[in-house]
């Protein structure tokens, strides 16, 4: 009996053996896992990042790339966790959120616009608002698209007897920090009353969760009017407002209107910028940026280094892809700088 279970606990023994053998020759085998990315965030920057992700992995075979489009807010929460390689927000972190996460490397990526969006298909030509018009409909005083607010900034247009129907972002969102810095900045009554953040307390309107959910609710709501990055309005083939600049112009939302904003703007070393309400005739009045943000100390060298690459390519040669995708492209001057804060990362 004894040398009978003397020989079974050899046997397994030699199972255990054989089994950790293989567990440690098939990480061996799999080195490919430590070039798998995981990325969380912005909506605003999805429809670029698809493209800059099917481009990487068809020049670097061996990277696999996959991005949650989730919000910025939820992209930042990831990061803090530990979850996700690298996120993706349309708001800078302020130094209080910077404290609280392991410590980051704050690229901007791109650069858009926030687009005003509605569903009144009797207009034939683009809605004019101003800031003023924009800031009462959001603050919910303005309900009818024939109060006289909206009819003076589209003069000789018939408006519809619609009434208006709000829609906003409902979860955290970037798009929402630029779109409300933006009334901030042009009125003082939203500053005090709402101010700007990733969420805030609406006065009104339905929500609509990340730019898809809100670009549904235009489609869906006669009347609607909402805010979303160009690219989905371009998808959904939802019309856009011309806004009223600082300039006083009318300018519709593109690439080269962004630009115009951008080239206005002070870039600090910590890449922490606004440039809502640019001055100048061709600046689009809601342009933003969008930041990676990566870990300052790599506990993986293989993934790590992954993971720098794809930024630093994403900040380089993927700029190329930003006019034909409705955003603009980072000056030459702040690519290098957010090539050279890449290259602090140590692992």
């Amino acid at each position: 009996m004894f040398s009978f279970r003397k020989s079974q606990a050899a046997s397994f023994a030699a199972v255990v053996a054989i089994a950790l053998a293989l567990a440690c020759n098939s990480s061996k085998t799999q080195p490919a896992q430590n070039n798998q990315i995981i990325g969380a965030g912005s909506t605003f920057i999805n429809p670029i990042m698809t493209h800059w992700i099917a481009d990487f992995q068809s020049s670097h075979p061996g990277v696999q790339i996959n991005y949650q489009s989730i919000g910025s807010g939820g992209g930042i929460q990831q990061l803090k966790q530990g979850l996700v390689d690298f996120g993706a927000s349309d708001a800078a972190l302020d130094d209080q959120q910077l404290k609280e996460m392991p410590a980051l490397v704050q690229i901007p990526e791109s650069a858009g616009p926030v687009c005003i969006t509605y569903n009144l298909p009797e207009l034939k030509e683009p809605l004019k608002l101003s800031a003023a018009t924009l800031v009462g409909i959001y603050l919910g005083r303005i309900k009818s698209w024939q109060d006289p607010a909206v009819t003076k900034d589209n003069s000789g247009i018939s408006l519809p007897k619609h009434a208006v129907a709000v829609t906003h972002r409902s979860d955290g969102s970037g798009t929402t920090y630029i779109f409300t810095d933006y009334l901030s900045t042009v009125s003082h009554d939203w500053a005090t009353k709402v101010g700007k953040n990733t969420s805030v307390n609406w006065p009104t309107g339905v929500g609509g969760k990340t730019s898809d959910g809100v670009s549904g609710q235009v489609k869906q709501l006669p009347g609607a009017i909402g805010y979303v990055e160009l690219a989905y309005a371009t998808q959904n083939k939802l019309p856009v407002a011309e806004l009223k600049n600082a300039a006083g112009k009318f300018v519709l939302p593109s690439p080269e209107s962004v630009s115009k904003a951008m080239a206005t703007a002070t870039i600090p070393d910590d890449f922490r910028f606004s440039m809502v309400n640019a001055p100048g005739e061709e600046s689009y009045p809601i342009a933003g940026a969008s930041w990676a943000l990566l870990y300052q100390k790599q506990e993986n060298e293989r993934k790590g280094k992954a993971v720098v690459g794809f930024l630093k390519w994403c900040v380089t040669e993927g700029q190329k892809l930003s006019p034909k995708l409705d955003y603009a492209p980072l000056p030459d001057s702040v690519q290098q700088r957010a090539v050279k804060a890449l290259e602090t990362v140590t692992y």
